[in-house]
């Protein structure tokens, strides 16, 4: 059986900076947040760039310089750079940092979808910046835009940079989008598929869902790709837990789950990954490093990015 690659989504657009003191939001937090993950056992940590002023999530390429020049010199960790950015960006904009900063793995949403944050608005009361509760209150009439001409800008404009994807997936239909474009050639396997449950919008995290997303993606794909999970909020360990037992990779950080325990914020990302490596280990299962990460994914390698 192949090694487990443990992948650390370290801040993400989801969470706001009010929600908790542990999240990462300079770019010193999120570099010492992605190296303290690869150093638990992380062999690739996706990143996202916020605002330092006020944990608004920044797009500009510039923003992402800082912490990715720290962690290249300090870690030999696979870096994965979003294209989702936050749902509020054109694909233009969410594209840019990868594009310039041609990372070994890039993250592509495979369909557009409601995205429902208002929620977190019954659990969380006060907020340090107004932009935070006007953000989960828009996502009442937000529909995040992953068209298929704005995947192919974004196949079209990173498939030159020899970088890779997670391709990430909430819902059935996006394994389909993602055979169509694998059929017509724009994407080459192995296929990273990153399969996402318990977002308000997206798939639920019951496990008979986890095993249609499975089962679906083993018909479309056969052998061409490699799959991964994450489980969003309380559903994370559950999720990881289920995957790894079936043979994929998993995905925890505080992008996709603020706690490590009922009632418990995570303190760090690495914190998380510590966790779910001990669940890996207790069922017997190897932790991939980040070159045997490379390995199992064919990525470029961490000489040939832009950074």
């Amino acid at each position: 059986m192949t090694k487990v690659i443990i992948s650390c989504a370290v801040t993400g657009s989801i969470h706001t900076p009010s929600m908790s003191p542990h999240l990462p939001v300079t770019a010193a937090e999120i570099a010492e947040s992605a190296l303290g993950a690869a150093e638990a056992g992380a062999a690739i940590v996706h990143l996202h760039a916020r605002n330092p002023q006020d944990g608004r999530p920044d797009q500009s390429p510039e923003a992402f310089e800082p912490f990715l020049k720290v962690i290249k010199q300090a870690s030999d960790v696979v870096v994965n750079l979003t294209t989702g950015g936050s749902p509020y960006m054109s694909v233009e904009e969410r594209v840019r940092p990868a594009a310039v900063w041609k990372p070994e793995v890039a993250s592509l949403n495979m369909g557009s979808m409601n995205f429902g944050l208002f929620p977190m608005l019954k659990r969380y009361k006060s907020f340090q910046h107004d932009w935070e509760p006007a953000m989960l209150e828009g996502s009442h009439d937000l529909v995040f835009r992953n068209s298929f001409k704005d995947i192919r800008y974004a196949l079209e404009t990173l498939n030159p940079t020899a970088t890779r994807y997670e391709f990430e997936c909430y819902d059935t239909s996006h394994l389909h989008n993602l055979h169509y474009f694998w059929s017509e050639g724009l994407v080459q396997a192995p296929l990273f598929i990153q399969t996402c449950f318990g977002l308000l919008g997206g798939i639920g995290a019951h496990p008979e869902e986890v095993l249609h997303m499975k089962r679906t993606a083993d018909r479309l794909f056969g052998d061409n790709y490699r799959w991964s999970v994450l489980g969003a909020g309380a559903s994370q360990m559950k999720v990881a837990a289920q995957a790894a037992a079936m043979g994929g990779h998993v995905r925890v950080g505080l992008e996709d789950n603020l706690w490590l325990d009922k009632g418990v914020l995570a303190p760090t990302n690495a914190a998380q990954v510590t966790r779910v490596r001990k669940i890996l280990e207790g069922l017997g299962l190897d932790i991939a490093s980040p070159a045997e990460a490379r390995q199992i994914l064919a990525l470029k390698g961490g000489d040939n990015v832009g950074f």
